[in-house]
This record gives structure tokens, C-alpha cells and sequence, in this order.
């Protein structure tokens, strides 16, 4: 796909001006509006998210859509149309937990209710915009101008390695589906625009927990003790410059330490540490390696300085790799409802997402939705209590899944 960066307007590049339906009227608008505000007031964490399922279920009920939750409990799955048993779905997928941090926001009404507890990564737009777009597809169902079924999934605990995806696909999301698509929120790109990559558009990311044992004893004689807090510094410093010397520099392979706790005295030398952080990686086979480099590495460390190790290296999620078809689809898709100068080149980033796991099965792409008011200054980002978004986002999201659930359904 050429880069789209600078590319100045032209009548070419004009939206298809309504030929395909699937607009967002006022009246829905502002309901899915307050939909997500809604959310937003009531975040709910991965696997915890049982109010949130039944909103959704009950609005695609209303709509006279047959939603049903997933095994696990929260979550959903539902098909619009009727599915021919033949023709490959394209499912449109959601997350729906929050995350457990605080909403810092101040003077919005639709700030978090629940201490400790906030959408600050933007799923409360990703859930409404396939709400939303399932809504407009359901009306057009019935007027007869679905060209074929669509797929809603509304995944639970995207924030929980190795992700909800996994309990969802096991449920059976993906059968009859031949392509998924989805957005991520993204505070750097303009609302009304969104950013596409061919490729590997997320990293992997594992969770990696180390605990270190020896025998303490008092600071005026630490050659007779296991310096566990020397130990830990070391491996927090030396680990991660090892591994950036033992993997191909492009891989990208970062190990970053978000955790680490040891001693009680500042005359005590401890018994116990305790590091946690994350591994990412830009790249597949890298990951697949990122284990047993990781455990090399700790243990020579660790064996420097005689310290006991556990290692409890939890696999997370892989790179989202997006298909080129699928990126085409999405192309073709803004382009029809607000012109190919609204979509722009985005670059891969060090973030997880556990849609990977269904690009592992089917075709697909994910999309980075543009949430940023024109001309703010903020400097919002993911995972931050003060994170929010321009709301336009839900208008152009929900037109965005319509538009490629159309042209989809139209393929050969």
C-alpha cells in the first residue's frame, strides 16, 4: 500500500458519498454515544465483565438478533443473517474488559464509578462501534441488502494473558468464518482517519516472574551471605543487555521490568526477591526462542552470584500479522465512506493484542481507529487514567465495519 502520510485531497479520493448504505443515523448516533458512556462509567475487568455482557445481549436482543454468551461465562458471539453453512463469514470482533487502574479524568460525567477501575485502553469504543455497526447490518438484513451473514464476537479479558481469544475461538467463534477484522484505538491519529500496515501491525508480548532465594544475613558481613539484593540489581541491569546480544537486533526482543521488591532493613541482607516485567518481540521466531534465551540468561546471572532461581516465564500472545487482503478490504472500505486521505501508514508497535490468536486461524487485519480531537495537545495515551476519546471515533468505526462487511459479502 502506498504511504498515505501527505496525501493531498482530490476529487478522486472523494467518499462514495452514500452509494453504499450502511450510514450512521442522528437517532442511533447518540444512542451508541451513550452506550459507550455507559461502559465507560461501569468498566469491568477480564472475565468479570458479566454487566457488560448483558448490555450487549440485551441491545442485539431488541434488535431481534439471537446473541449467545460464551462458555466462559461473559462474552458473546452473534451472527447477523442467516448463514448459508457454505459461505465464509466475516466477523467483526470487540473486546470488552477494563483495566485495574484508576480513572483520573476530571469534568466528564462518564468518568468510572468503580474505584481502582477504568476503560483507559478504549475497548468501550471497540465494543459500541461493532455494537453499533451489527445494528445497521441487522436493519439492512432486513430490508434484504445483506449480501451475506456477518459474525459479531464481543471477546472477554483481553488484558489477561494469553488472552480471551483463546477461550472464544475454543467456543467456537471462528466457526464458519473466513476473514475477522477489528480496530484498536489510537490517541495519536486524528479522529475521521484510520491507520493501516501490511504485516506485523502488534508485537508479542509473555510475562516473566522471577523469585531469587539464599541465605541473608547482616550487611557488615555480606561475603558470608547471598547478596540477593546485589543478585536482583544485576539481573534487572545485565538480563536484558545480554538478550539484546543474543538475538538479531531487528527481532526487536525487549525485556522491561515493571516489579522489584526484596529486603525489609537497611542492616539486613534478605532471603527473598522478587522481578516481574514483560518480554516483547517484533518478531515470530523470535519469540519462539524468547524462552529459553531468557532462562539462559537469568541463570548465568543469577549463578555469579550463587542466588537460588525460579523462573516462571508465562506465554503471552504473538505478533498481529495482518493479511494484505484483508488490509485491502479495510482500504477499500474508508475510502468509500470518507476517502483514501483518511486512511494513513501506521508502523508496528511493542503492544500485545490477543487478536493475534485468531489470526493464527483465519485471515485477517486490525485497523488503528483514530481517537484524537484535531488540534489537542494532551497528550493522551493507552493504559493511562486519564485516557478518553474524541467520539466521532464510534460513527467512523461503526461505518468503517458496515462498509467492509458490504464489500465482503459482495466478493466473488
Amino acid at each position: 500500500m502506498k504511504s498515505r502520510a501527505a496525501r493531498p485531497h482530490s476529487p478522486a479520493d472523494q467518499p462514495g458519498g452514500g452509494a453504499l448504505p450502511g450510514r450512521l443515523g442522528d437517532e442511533l448516533r447518540e444512542e451508541l454515544i451513550a452506550f459507550r458512556r455507559d461502559l465507560h462509567m461501569h468498566p469491568e475487568l477480564g472475565n468479570q465483565e458479566f454487566r457488560t455482557t448483558a448490555a450487549i445481549k440485551d441491545r442485539l436482543e431488541k434488535a431481534g438478533l439471537k446473541p449467545k454468551v460464551l462458555a466462559v461465562g461473559t462474552g458473546l458471539m452473534c451472527d447477523v443473517g442467516e448463514w448459508d453453512g457454505v459461505t465464509p463469514m466475516l466477523a467483526l470482533r470487540a473486546d470488552i474488559d477494563a483495566l485495574p487502574i484508576p480513572d483520573t479524568k476530571a469534568g466528564v460525567p462518564y468518568r468510572s464509578t468503580v474505584p481502582d477501575r477504568a476503560h483507559a485502553c478504549g475497548h468501550d469504543v471497540h465494543t459500541t462501534t461493532v455494537l453499533g455497526a451489527g445494528l445497521v447490518l441487522a436493519d439492512l438484513d432486513r430490508q434484504g441488502r445483506l449480501p451475506n451473514a456477518v459474525r459479531l464476537i464481543f471477546q472477554p479479558a483481553e488484558e489477561v494473558l494469553p488472552g480471551g481469544a483463546v477461550d472464544a475461538i475454543e467456543s467456537g467463534v471462528l466457526e464458519g468464518v473466513g476473514r475477522i477484522i477489528g480496530v484498536h484505538c489510537d490517541p495519536k491519529v486524528d479522529v475521521g482517519r484510520i491507520g493501516l500496515h501490511v504485516g506485523a501491525i502488534t508485537s508479542a508480548c509473555d510475562r516473566l516472574e522471577i523469585t531469587l532465594d539464599g541465605p541473608g544475613g547482616h550487611t557488615a558481613r555480606p561475603h558470608l551471605t547471598t547478596d540477593l539484593v546485589t543478585a536482583a540489581a544485576r539481573i534487572a541491569v545485565d538480563v536484558p543487555a545480554l538478550l539484546a546480544r543474543r538475538v538479531d537486533a531487528r527481532a526487536g526482543l525487549a525485556l522491561t521490568w515493571g516489579r522489584l521488591e526484596t529486603g525489609h532493613a537497611p542492616n539486613v541482607i534478605p532471603q527473598h526477591a522478587e522481578l516481574s516485567g514483560t518480554v516483547r518481540c517484533l518478531n515470530l521466531d523470535a519469540w519462539r526462542e524468547a524462552p529459553d534465551l531468557v532462562h539462559a540468561a537469568v541463570d548465568e546471572v543469577a549463578g555469579m552470584h550463587r542466588a537460588k532461581t525460579v523462573i516462571n516465564y508465562v506465554r503471552g500472545v504473538p505478533p498481529v500479522v495482518n493479511d494484505a487482503e484483508s488490509i485491502g478490504l479495510l482500504d477499500a472500505a474508508m475510502t468509500e465512506r470518507r476517502g483514501s486521505y483518511a486512511i494513513e501508514d501506521t508502523e508496528q508497535s511493542l503492544g500485545g493484542e490477543d487478536f493475534s490468536w485468531y489470526l493464527e486461524r483465519v485471515p485477517g487485519a486490525m485497523a488503528r481507529l483514530g481517537v484524537r480531537t484535531p488540534g489537542d495537545t494532551r497528550g493522551l495515551d493507552l493504559h493511562r487514567g486519564n485516557f478518553d476519546v474524541d467520539e466521532e471515533a464510534i460513527t467512523v468505526g461503526v461505518e468503517l465495519f458496515t462498509a467492509a462487511a458490504l464489500f465482503d459479502g459482495g466478493r466473488s
